[in-house]
């Protein structure tokens, strides 16, 4: 057997690996907090940016069309990396009927966490003549408990930022109308969750096991995947944020659901006994009990981006991330906009998606929100070439069977692990 915890130091964090405050308020837009608490809308505000099989549950599965993973990295970081004017007119155009929409408004609806460069939607209005308000509205649950509450008669056009963990409960709210953009000839099928094209995917990440590379070079290696998370080797070694307050955390108990099924129960006893930690969120792992923060945890729950985002913020300058990705811990976020029924710009709101889709926008996806294009002839900077790994077989549960088993399936957590 390799070393216990016990004997392992933690390591010492170099200072070029360190994260300024910019970072973790980018880094923090990839983590969307997920509770549905009454929806507080903020004001309007502009477009201005602010990171042996066990047993398989009924609805679950991993995807076995793969050819997106690591063969859409290949073709993004191939693409060369040129988006002038003529690339915004034509991720504008679309078949959704522009005619008529100069000097229009719409106004898109999104999570606190959405931010794209200010020039981006400035190309949209060039491109179309529309100018495009934008109202946050908390984090994703909040943003889809509202759209719940006011279907019918929304507040804005479009809404972005539903993913596969809330999909299931907004198709049900009935908050969208069917637009199959002709932008989905570049998307991956495996993206597109609705049959019906109420939503259109947008980007995606990986929630992911992230360790400290310093920790795991001598004699004990990082773990291979969730099953060695439980061997006394690793005691000790793990912070997670909690599943009840947290989308990352949430994304971990769905991805131990989608590997053990039923067994999962057992697996988080396991996991218990073997000394893992659980904070309120995000940031209280990864920047507090991580080695990246100070602390003395060498694996963390974070995301596929959080090794470039090491490198891009690192002060001084570093040529490689301090962190690593478990790659078969990995489980699968996506995201999507969709026009909202009763909407009063829907010709706009089918324009708007038409350009979300474009190569303008989804090149400006990852360096601001910490994420994935779907569009496969997206350019990957060169920190996401170099340093991020994409799972080519993620986790995935079923977005039905999320919404009917997901508060069954925390308070059983909350029982297992908080006891």
């Amino acid at each position: 057997m390799g070393h216990q915890a016990s004997s392992t130091s933690r390591p010492t964090r170099p200072d070029g690996a360190a994260q300024n405050k910019a970072a973790r308020n980018r880094m923090r837009g990839a983590c969307r907090g997920f509770l549905p608490t009454a929806p507080k809308p903020t004001a309007l505000k502009p477009t201005a940016p602010k990171p042996t099989a066990p047993k398989a549950l009924s609805g679950v599965s991993r995807p076995t069309r793969t050819r997106l993973a690591v063969a859409a990295l290949a073709a993004l970081s191939l693409v060369a990396a040129a988006c002038g004017g003529d690339d915004a007119d034509n991720d504008a155009a679309g078949d959704s009927g522009n005619e008529g929409l100069s000097g229009t408004t719409v106004t898109l609806l999104t999570h606190d966490s959405f931010a794209v460069s200010p020039e981006t939607f400035e190309a949209f209005t060039a491109a179309t003549g529309v100018e495009v308000s934008h109202l946050a509205s908390g984090d994703a649950g909040a943003l889809v408990a509202q759209a719940c509450l006011t279907a019918g008669e929304p507040l804005g056009d479009v809404l972005f930022g539903i993913d596969n963990t809330f999909l299931q409960r907004g198709l049900d709210c009935g908050i969208f109308e069917p637009y199959e953009s002709p932008g989905l000839a570049d998307v991956p099928d495996e993206f597109e969750l609705d049959p019906q094209h109420r939503v259109t995917p947008v980007d995606f990440g990986d929630v992911c096991l992230n360790y400290w590379v310093d920790a795991f070079d001598g004699a004990l290696p990082p773990p291979a995947g969730l099953d060695d998370l439980i061997d006394e080797d690793y005691a000790e070694m793990l912070v997670v944020p909690s599943p009840e307050t947290s989308s990352p955390g949430l994304a971990f108990l769905l991805a131990t659901i989608a590997r053990y099924g039923d067994g999962y129960e057992d697996y988080w006893e396991a996991l218990r006994d073997n000394g893992v930690s659980v904070t309120s969120g995000w940031e209280e792992a990864y920047y507090g009990e991580f080695t990246v923060g100070g602390g003395d945890r060498p694996m963390v729950v974070s995301y596929a981006s959080s090794p470039p985002a090491e490198v891009i913020f690192a002060d001084p300058p570093v040529d490689n991330p301090p962190t690593g990705v478990i790659t078969d811990s990995c489980y699968r976020q996506i995201e999507f906009a969709g026009v909202l029924a009763g909407a009063e710009n829907p010709a706009g709101a089918r324009a708007l998606i038409d350009f979300m889709l474009g190569e303008t926008f989804q090149n400006d996806i990852p360096l601001n929100m910490f994420v994935f294009p779907v569009n496969v002839d997206a350019t990957l900077p060169p920190e996401f070439v170099e340093h991020a790994e994409i799972a080519d077989d993620p986790f995935m549960v079923d977005p039905a069977e999320i919404e009917a088993q997901r508060d069954a399936w925390t308070d059983r957590w909350v029982e297992i692990v908080l006891r």
